[in-house]
């Protein structure tokens, strides 16, 4: 499954229901479907996917899914049609609709190792961490940073100190098995109103990868706002400022005008102390917008290309970003997620 040239599903291969629904999902995602759409084909998946093996053969045999809680019509022709041995109508028909993201930005794209901030479902986004990072490997990802949100924004369920921890425990597990693809430990962390950070610094300091943003009072004045991110990006466990102006364009969550701040001074401090400057790639963002984001590159910024993906959907989202560094000017060498392994975490510890 992905969205982009190398790794397009073979038409000729038959996924089996539970792959044939997850599938649908992505696709769904990745258009920007409603999302009653997508959790209804995800719903059904982990059904299938829990049912005991007997159970599973009797509802095939019987052609019962329908009598399944969560099951509808959609999804049960969905199940019958892969288990008949041919690829579902409806994802053929998916595929076939399928555009491809930030054609303008491909090549750049094709540079793109790793995506440096998405999210799962220990906050605010909808599937395990496991489907999240196998998604990220089948796009062709080298590594991928899980940087699910800290303890004060609980509206997404952001991770305690004891939660964080937990979650670094079932990603050294994951590692071992995902390997050579790599899981980045990380968190996106909120800036607070004093411009600290909403973790503890031990923890942070143990990080792969630590995006800072702000989420709340985004109506502060240009000087408060301007001291609150100062502070956090020149904090030396913080490698990513997020989302910096807060905008909303467009989408389900309706629009919201960017934060006042001083940029100069704000992209001046990202680039004295390293912290790489976020195009965050979600349509409904466009952050930075472009004059700034041209502002970030004449003052001599770096830059993350990222998803801030919370579905595995979105995580093909990377192209939209792609775009927008090409017409601003970002040239590759300038983004961190360029690089390879090793040159990427030595880039994050060269500035804690």
């Amino acid at each position: 499954m992905a969205g982009h040239d190398s790794t397009t599903p073979d038409p000729a291969a038959v996924p089996g229901p539970v792959e044939a629904l997850r599938e649908i999902g992505f696709w769904l995602e990745r258009s920007r479907a409603q999302t009653h759409r997508v959790k209804a084909y995800r719903r059904a998946a982990d059904i299938v996917a829990a049912l005991p093996a007997d159970e599973r053969a009797a509802h095939r045999e019987s052609h019962s899914w329908r009598e399944i809680a969560g099951i509808g019509p959609k999804t049960a022709a969905v199940i019958e049609q892969a288990y008949s041995g041919a690829v579902p109508e409806y994802l053929v028909e998916l595929r076939k609709a399928a555009q491809p993201i930030g054609v303008p930005g491909k090549p750049l794209r094709s540079l793109l190792r790793g995506d440096l901030h998405t999210h799962s479902d220990w906050s605010d986004g909808g599937s395990p961490i496991t489907e999240m990072m196998g998604v990220a490997a089948a796009l062709g990802h080298e590594y991928c940073a899980l940087t699910d949100h800290s303890p004060r924004l609980t509206v997404a369920n952001g991770l305690s100190a004891d939660r964080l921890r937990r979650q670094l425990d079932v990603v050294a597990k994951l590692n071992e098995q995902l390997a050579p693809f790599r899981i980045l430990t990380g968190i996106e962390v909120d800036i607070l109103d004093t411009g600290k950070l909403d973790q503890r610094a031990d923890l942070l300091a143990e990080l792969d990868i630590v995006v800072a943003s702000v989420h709340s009072h985004l109506r502060d004045d240009s000087e408060t706002m301007t001291r609150r991110m100062v502070y956090a990006v020149a904090n030396p466990n913080v490698d990513v400022l997020g989302h910096c102006t807060g905008r909303l364009v467009e989408g389900e969550r309706g629009t919201r005008p960017e934060s006042s701040f001083d940029a100069e001074v704000v992209f001046e401090a990202c680039r004295t102390y390293g912290t790489a400057v976020e195009i965050n790639s979600r349509p409904e963002r466009r952050d930075p917008p472009s004059r700034l984001l041209r502002l970030a590159v004449e003052m001599g910024c770096e830059f993350a290309v990222d998803t801030d993906a919370h579905a595995p959907g979105q995580l093909d989202w990377q192209g939209y970003g792609c775009e927008r560094a090409v017409a601003n000017g970002v040239v590759p060498e300038r983004i961190i997620n360029t690089l390879p392994l090793d040159e990427l975490l030595a880039w994050t510890k060269s500035h804690s």
